[in-house]
């Protein structure tokens, strides 16, 4: 399996006075009072707003089987019958995270 983390988050708010097209969102996850998510999303592509549910589902691949070649060759446009895990999803981030906070209790 692919999936790493899959949770759904409500949004607290939704900042877009730093750039034109680039939100910063934060939110909270309905399962846990311990997750909270801050992210950077395309509002152009992807409008959302305060108080509504978002999935947020982080995976090692977009490939179905698990093949992460990907991963070291980048990303391309898929085939027209090629599935892959962005198929469920209606907005798709790829690429690396660069910075994640940890606290007490290996929380992060």
């Amino acid at each position: 399996m692919t999936t790493l983390f899959d949770d759904i988050f409500k949004i607290n708010s939704v900042d877009s006075a730093r750039y034109d097209r680039v939100s910063r969102i934060t939110a909270q996850s309905n399962s846990s009072s311990d997750i909270h998510l801050t992210l950077d999303i395309n509002h152009e592509l992807f409008p959302v707003s305060k108080n509504t549910n978002i999935t947020v589902t982080l995976a090692q691949t977009l490939s179905l089987d698990g093949d992460v070649t990907m991963h070291s060759t980048g990303w391309r446009e898929p085939k027209p019958d090629e599935q892959s895990l962005a198929d469920d999803y209606d907005y798709v981030m790829y690429g690396t995270i660069y910075k994640f906070e940890e606290s007490a209790s290996d929380k992060v």
